[in-house]
């Protein structure tokens, strides 16, 4: 199909849907799903802006905004994943609690029966990455309308931009507790260190933003074109301090920058950990 169809495609099926609750994050995908469904549904559609620690805060004023700019209808809810042992202790799985948790609460406000589906932004890259939120999504009799039309992350950037859409080229979001190695557990004073550590990358405008975290050690990644420039001298001497400050011993900087899919990749296949890094020698 081609591009326009798969988006004819897409406004059919929300229309045939109804009425949509969109589970909301702000990014590429799930504003892209938003704009449609309100296009389409009007007061039909609402959007679902879960919060949690591991929510990244500098993304939640953007987010708010977005949904300003398109009209819809947004509703904000607290998920409550840090109180499962079994998400805190962070197995592989790990995002099947987490998935898992937040239907359940967008359920609930399904059930009062004005939004009668409930949607998320999965698109067709999704499939051939390690995704065990994709497993919740099933059970809890979530659909995913940016799949079923067979629409690409390119393609959904592309219609994006089409539409006006700020978010067109915006960063790829992930859970902050996607920043921790498997096996190590998920606490609060952790998330807020990485979420310190991406908010500073942030405001200088770099892109593509990863703090890994272990221990009291950090891995940082940026986008490999703004490699160079995290290393320069006006911004590697203050990041060091702040970081230090924030409680991290250990600074190191990932040489081959943020990759998609970088951490699936390394749990298929076990790679040198000290490859391609610098270790507090900035």
């Amino acid at each position: 199909m081609t591009l326009e169809q798969k988006y004819q495609t897409l406004q059919n099926i929300l229309k045939d849907m109804g009425s949509v609750a969109v589970a909301y994050s702000g990014g590429v995908d799930s504003t892209f799903l938003l704009k449609v469904a309100y296009d389409i549904l009007k007061d039909n559609a609402i959007g679902i802006l879960a919060v949690s620690p591991s929510f990244p805060s500098r993304e939640y004023q953007r987010a708010v905004e977005t949904v300003g700019l398109i009209g819809a209808r947004l509703e904000i809810i607290q998920t409550n994943e840090m109180d499962n042992p079994e998400y805190t202790s962070n197995p592989v799985n790990r995002c099947y609690f987490c998935k898992s948790e937040l239907f359940e609460r967008i359920a609930e406000i399904s059930a009062s029966g004005r939004y009668r589906n409930m949607v998320d932004g999965s698109n067709m890259d999704d499939l051939s990455d390690y995704r065990p939120g994709l497993k919740a999504i099933r059970e809890k009799g979530v659909r995913s309308p940016l799949q079923e039309a067979g629409l690409t992350k390119t393609e959904i950037r592309e219609l994006s931009r089409a539409l006006g859409l700020p978010t067109w080229d915006k960063d790829a979001l992930a859970c902050l507790s996607s920043r921790f190695p498997f096996g190590e557990k998920i606490e609060l004073w952790k998330l807020k260190m990485v979420d310190q550590a991406e908010t500073y990358l942030s405001t200088l405008g770099f892109h593509n933003i990863r703090a890994r975290h272990s221990g009291k050690s950090v891995k940082i990644e940026v986008d490999p074109s703004e490699i160079d420039r995290l290393l320069s001298t006006e911004i590697r001497i203050p990041l060091l301090h702040f970081f230090k400050e924030i409680g991290y011993t250990t600074i190191s900087v990932d040489l081959e920058g943020y990759q998609p899919g970088k951490l699936s990749k390394s749990n298929k296949k076990e790679k040198n950990e000290n490859a391609g890094i610098i270790h507090n020698s900035f």
